[in-house]
């Protein structure tokens, strides 16, 4: 039965055959077996063997183990080993990373299992929250976490913290009385949900449904059903590997053919082609990417952002919308008196009314109680205006509690024997039990004109989206009543408090707009509060309600969703179909959630954002991300170490390709020629090897561009090879151009000189090219060597091919001695690549300056 809220409490416990006394021992064990235990199954488990499998699911390493398997047939051992200890290392860095992750979220969880207080046998006791069964009655009271769905059946001023289950950051007030069939969940005032915690008073209830048939349970349970996507570079990475199996399959072909035609032994020449297919194949690409995803991963972590997966580090990069919950993450989930209003000496009555009738308390440095009630001890605290040692002499007689109903408490004090009695509510209520107010000193009548001037402030601070109380006092004697502590109450003003943004998200949402990233507000507040705080923040407060978008069209709701900033009462349903909306719309979508109500969205969108510290545990396992401080500004600081990684991922990227594009032209077309080799496949593998490495992985540490959050933020559709397939082209064909001239120079007189000549100019081309690949930017504007870990790289590089030339290991690979002379021509000939590419981006430099300059002028 889902329909508990519109019985009475009579039917309720009839319906769960149990009674106001609690269930007997033996029933309790008995439903236990039934029901099983109230616990949530976890939506994902840490799985060491699962973890490494994921890590082969690339189609660029599926291509190396195959080139891996191959080489071990052929009986190319060397081939083997490297490329083996490549696929390793690369998955390696994937699962340590994941499994690090995996494992803080676990830890993260509480190591033990919570109590609750449970009537049995007519008895008060406690059980582990796994053990309670539907018609448990349970007990709960302030600070209190719901670990079921319950039914209220007795209430004492309850109020309930809903928010990770509604979205609604203000506490709710429960009673338990019966309600419409057709009331939605937030509206159901006599029901409290699994996950939620009281923040005022205490409350008698019988449970109704535990574990995974709770409303957090079957959020859940839908999750199961949402297949997890490929992040946008997995997909693309994937298709870049496709094509680089075709190229090596036409390679291979291409080979074992001009060999065929010239005479060749058919056998031999395929082995051939694809001995040089699998020693081109940039084997050190995985492993550098995920070595670049690794190290931002780090980063991110030091900036309170804790990423699950390696690919989501570069995805959030991408982003291009940013859908973000308000409270706790815009703003500092804690309500603060930002506005008073009171004559110019009641300042400090004001506030001492705010405390005395309070039931917030202090213990410690730490201050526990209702939102609300916490915030006007902060305004009292920091205004000092109030001495603790004078309050503490006020001794507390009575308190007429806070009611849905009422509106209003007070709490009459006693203070050398006189009765004080301290006021707060709702304005309305306030000013209606006010006969008098105080105003700059003194008491006068209240009349109906004054009474309306007053509610006119009131509105004043209700549309900003403050909550405001209106506060009164009165001495009354010693024979009283509520009647009598309530009415002919002398107004005082008064105190208007919101949840405010936090200090740094006004700024990151202004980096976010220069970085092209729309942010856009969903949540399960109210329209008002997220336009006031939007406003703060500096976010458009372009908006609409939940129920409003639930009427439109597909096509209309596709239009609202791209132009609308703020979606207020937005529900889980609601929440989900905005992200499908703008994916399919194109974008790239990051969406930030901490409760139950949030998990659906988090795992569809393509990047999942949970919060670590008030964020559920299954919000946490469904998401790519974790704020370790639930703050927006780490999202944006984020942003910016995922668009370093892009960057400097086709960095590396134009790197490897455009030194495997000069190898594959100059072996495919001295084969054309009919000219001997001029790189064999040892050798091929033995300059990647050294090339492909350290100074590969020394692009991944590479600095962040200055510009990198003031350009939009790169297309959903772009090609990996986008803007840097010029570059590639025209570096391969340059080092084709000098590696074929001086191959043609000296092979004739000695083909095995020719080809140590060739493959030395070879590696010290890429040694200058890597560094032009540095930056868009000319070499000496970004400073030389202020990459000190590539320049360490490129000098062992170099010292390692000049070890292979004049060591005893020349002779594994045949290589023989170059003289002064033709070392001077290697590193002459091997620099024109770099000086090309630096002129072009002077001249791009300028003719931009040039430009910008008479741009100006006109």
């Amino acid at each position: 039965m889902n329909a508990w809220h519109a019985l009475d409490k009579k039917e309720v416990i009839e319906g769960l055959r149990t009674s106001e006394i609690g269930l007997s021992q033996k029933e309790a064990s008995s439903r236990l077996n039934v029901y099983g235990n109230n616990e949530l199954k976890q939506i994902s488990q840490i799985s060491p063997l699962m973890i490494l499998f994921q890590q082969f699911k690339s189609v660029f390493i599926l291509i190396l183990l195959a080139a891996a398997v191959f080489s071990l047939l052929i009986q190319h051992y060397v081939d083997f080993g490297v490329i083996a200890a490549i696929v390793l290392i690369n998955s390696l860095i994937g699962f340590f990373q994941q499994y690090k992750a995996e494992k803080t979220i676990s830890e993260m969880r509480d190591m033990l299992v919570p109590k609750v207080k449970v009537i049995r046998e007519n008895k008060l006791t406690e059980v582990l929250s796994t053990e309670i069964v539907p018609g448990d009655i349970l007990m709960i009271s302030e600070g209190d976490k719901v670990m079921a769905d319950c039914r209220l059946i007795h209430v004492n001023e309850l109020q309930m913290n809903e928010a990770v289950l509604t979205g609604e950051s203000f506490p709710q007030s429960k009673n338990s009385g019966k309600i419409s069939m057709e009331a939605e969940l937030a509206d159901r005032e006599n029901m409290i949900y699994m996950g939620t915690t009281v923040a005022r008073g205490n409350a008698k209830a019988v449970v109704v449904s535990t574990g995974m048939n709770t409303e957090f349970g079957k959020i859940a349970g839908l999750v199961q059903h949402i297949k997890i996507k490929k992040t946008p570079l997995e997909e693309k990475l994937d298709s870049f590997s496709k094509k680089v199996a075709v190229i090596v399959l036409i390679l291979a072909a291409l080979t074992t053919l001009i060999g065929v035609l010239r005479g060749e032994d058919v056998f031999q020449m395929f082995l051939t082609g694809i001995s040089l297919a699998v020693a081109v194949i940039p084997e050190g690409l995985p492993a550098v990417i995920a070595f670049t995803l690794a190290l931002a991963i780090q980063r991110m972590q030091k900036n309170k952002a804790l990423i699950r997966k390696l690919p989501a580090a570069e995805t959030l990069g991408r982003t291009t919308v940013i859908c973000t919950d308000k409270t706790g993450t815009l703003t500092e989930e804690e309500m603060i008196v930002t506005e008073m209003y009171c004559g110019k000496s009641e300042k400090a009555q004001l506030l001492k009314i705010g405390i005395m009738c309070n039931n917030a308390r202090i213990e410690g440095d730490k201050l526990f109680g209702d939102p609300t009630e916490k915030a006007l001890i902060l305004s009292a605290q920091k205004a000092g205006l109030i001495k603790k040692e004078e309050l503490e002499k006020e001794i507390r007689v009575i308190e007429y509690s806070f009611s849905s109903k009422r509106k209003m408490m007070s709490i009459v004090r006693k203070k050398d024997g006189k009765l004080t009695s301290y006021v707060k509510g709702a304005p309305d209520l306030i000013l209606k039990n006010c006969s008098r107010e105080i105003f700059n000193g003194q008491i006068r009548l209240l009349s109906e004109r004054r009474k309306k001037e007053i509610i006119a402030v009131y509105e004043r601070m209700a549309s900003k989206a403050l909550r405001v109380l209106a506060f009164a006092y009165k001495n009354i004697p010693e024979k009283f009543n509520q009647q009598i502590a309530e009415r002919d109450l002398i107004f005082v003003g008064f105190q208007g408090m919101i949840d405010p943004p936090r200090k740094e998200v006004k700024l990151a949402i202004k980096e976010c707009k220069t970085a092209g990233i729309n942010v856009k507000m969903v949540t399960g507040d109210s329209v008002l509060t997220a336009r006031a705080v939007a406003e703060m923040i500096g976010l458009d407060t372009e908006s609409i309600e939940g129920h409003e978008l639930e009427k439109l069209s597909d096509f209309e709701f596709n239009d609202v969703v791209r132009q609308k900033t703020i979606f207020a009462r937005i529900t889980p349903e609601l929440k989900l179909k905005i992200i499908q909306s703008l994916k399919k719309q194109g974008e790239i979508v990051a969406v930030t959630g901490d409760g139950i109500n949030d998990i659906l969205a988090l795992k569809e969108a393509h990047i999942g954002v949970a919060m670590g510290i008030r964020g559920t545990d299954v919000a946490r396992e469904v998401s790519d991300i974790i704020l370790l401080d639930d703050n927006f500004n780490s999202i944006v600081k984020a942003v910016r170490e995922g668009r370093r990684v892009y960057d400097n991922m086709k960095k590396s990227i134009k790197f490897h390709l455009g030194a495997n594009m000069g190898e594959l032209l100059l072996v495919l077309m001295s084969m054309i020629l009919y000219l001997p080799l001029p790189l064999l496949p040892l050798a091929i593998l033995w300059m990647n090897l050294i090339t492909d490495s350290l100074p590969s992985l020394a692009l991944s540490v590479e600095k962040e561009e200055k510009d990198i959050m003031k350009r939009k933020p790169t297309k959903p559709e772009e090609n990996i090879l986008e803007n840097i397939t010029g570059f590639i082209v025209i570096a391969g064909l340059i080092m084709f151009i000098v590696t074929i001239g001086l191959f043609l120079l000296f092979y004739k007189a000695d083909v095995n000189k020719a080809r140590t000549i060739v493959l030395t100019t070879a590696v010290f081309y890429e040694m200058f090219i890597v560094f032009t690949c540095r930056s868009d930017k000319n070499l000496w504007k970004i400073g030389v060597f202020s990459n000190k870990f590539l320049s360490y790289s490129v000098i062992a590089a170099i010292v390692l091919q000049l070890a292979a030339v004049y060591t005893p290991l020349a002779a594994i690979f045949g290589f023989k001695a170059l003289s002064f002379v033709e070392l001077l021509l290697v590193v002459a000939s091997s620099s024109l690549g770099f000086v090309f590419f630096e002129l072009t981006k002077l001249i791009k430099h300028k003719k931009i300056n040039g430009f910008n300059r008479i741009h100006k002028e006109y």
